[in-house]
Order: structure tokens, then sequence, then C-alpha cells
């Protein structure tokens, strides 16, 4: 499998979490899941193979996707299609990140993967043509970044302080949540507006994103665990309010999840699915 990813011009590091290409992907599994990181995703596939996202319960196709396609700020997991020999581009966008380049409010993809044509126009399905073009991986992902500084209205950029808010969130306990909010300079109405349009969930919704993601780093490849402790250490009421939120968001309970080898070592992605 081919896994690259671009260095990014620094003027595009406030706002982009990643470019990378990957090829060559050869899943044991037709169907995943994937967990809410807080993070906007642009994807173009490369393959001509059409993708599908999957309602969650009955596991019947909900969307179908092909060429490019934009995947908004989920607040629970979501259900993908996955396949062999997969080409795929993917822009990752900072939690605020997105917006300059999208030019339309976050909260229009929130809980949605949507055409990127029907979003940003026949532009995107040009460049992704141009992409599909180019002789190597890194000519296909230089097309982008070209796209994204063009594309990048400065105007339209989020405020150092909604920035620093999100900052503060990231790297702070989640027991200081509402001291943290205390410190934004507008009010608590206007902070959330601010997320709506530049993230596209409220501040108490990516909180719960945030802290489920630590909480994934605390378990990972453990195959013995005190649920009590980790409910204790990430602030929840108690441990039934927490493995009611461990099922949203990942669609497992703790224990199975634990249980599942083929979650270990991965990052938001699980299968669900036999091979195809």
């Amino acid at each position: 499998m081919i896994y690259e990813q671009y260095d990014l011009p620094q003027n595009l590091e406030k706002y982009i979490e990643a470019v990378f290409y990957m090829k060559g992907f050869t899943p044991d599994h037709s169907m995943e899941r994937v967990v809410p990181t807080g993070h906007v995703f642009m994807i173009f596939e490369l393959d001509d193979i059409p993708r599908n996202t999957y309602d969650n319960e009955t596991l019947k196709p909900n969307g179908f996707f092909r060429q490019a396609w934009i995947s908004g700020m989920h607040k629970n997991f979501i259900s993908i299609s996955a396949h062999m020999d997969s080409e795929m581009l993917v822009v990752q966008f900072k939690s605020a990140g997105a917006y300059p380049f999208f030019h339309f409010p976050l909260l229009d993809v929130s809980e949605k993967v949507v055409s990127a044509e029907e979003c940003l126009g026949s532009e995107i399905i040009e460049l992704r043509n141009d992409i599909l073009k180019a002789e190597d991986h890194h000519a296909k992902m230089t097309l982008v970044i070209d796209w994204l500084v063009k594309r990048f209205d400065e105007q339209l950029a989020p405020s150092e302080d909604l920035l620093g808010f999100i900052d503060r969130l990231q790297l702070e306990p989640v027991s200081k949540f509402n001291e943290i909010i205390k410190t934004y300079p507008y009010t608590q109405k206007q902070l959330i507006q601010h997320f709506k349009k530049y993230v596209g969930i409220t501040p108490k919704i990516y909180q719960r994103i945030l802290r489920f993601n630590e909480i994934l780093k605390l378990i990972q490849d453990k195959e013995k665990i005190s649920w009590a402790d980790v409910a204790y250490s990430c602030d929840y009421a108690d441990q039934s309010h927490f493995i009611k939120e461990f099922v949203l968001f990942s669609g497992f309970n703790p224990q199975e999840f634990i249980k599942e080898e083929s979650n270990r070592g991965k990052s938001n992605f699980f299968p669900v699915g036999p091979k195809g």
C-alpha cells in the first residue's frame, strides 16, 4: 500500500490538518465504521469505484458517491463502504479550517456526506480530472494544494479568539470546559453561532468528540481496562453515561470494542462487514 502525506505550505497549516494520498488498500472487510474525530474531509476517488454510506442500524445503502465528496462534522459514527485496491486523495481540514475554502457555513454539511460538486460547483470535478491525469502522487497532491491556495479567502478566516478557544478545548482537561467557555470574549450565544458557522456543531458536542477520541488513546492496544477509572478520568457523571456515549460514537459497547482484534492499533476506522 502507498500512503504519502504532503508537506503543507506554512500559510495553510493553521487550517488544514493533512493532505494525503493512498493507493493499494486491501481491506479484509466490505464496510467500515468511522468514528468522529472533529475534522471535516474532502475526498477525491481516483479509481472509478463508487462509494456508499449505510444506515447504521440496518446497514442498507443510504448514499452513493463518486469523483469527489465532502464529509462534514459528525456527532456519531457513520458506516461507509471499503474497497479493494482503492486510490484516493484526501484533504483533512482542522476543526474550524474549512470555511475559508468552502465559503459556506459548515452547519450546511453537518451530519452529512455530500457531493463536492453540489457544494463547490464544476471546478471541483475539473480539479479531480486534472488529478487523474497527473503523472505521480506528488503531482496530484500539488494540484490540490494549488487549488486550496487559490480558493482560500482570508476575509473568511476564523478569528484568533475562536482558534485559541478550540486549542484550549483540545489541550485542557474536560473538567475545565465551563471555565474555558467563560474566557471566550463574546456571549455564549455568539460562541454557539461561531461554532455552527466554522465547525458545524456546538462547542458541547465538539468537546464530547474530543473526549471520546481521548478515550480511544487511553485504551489503545490494552486488553484489561477499568472502565470505571476511564469514565472517572474523562469526567463522566457515571459509568452508564460513559457506556451510552461510547456506543453512540463507535457503535460498540466498551467490552465488545476491546474484544475485537481488528480494532487494535486503529485510529477511527473499524471493520463491520465481511470481505468484499
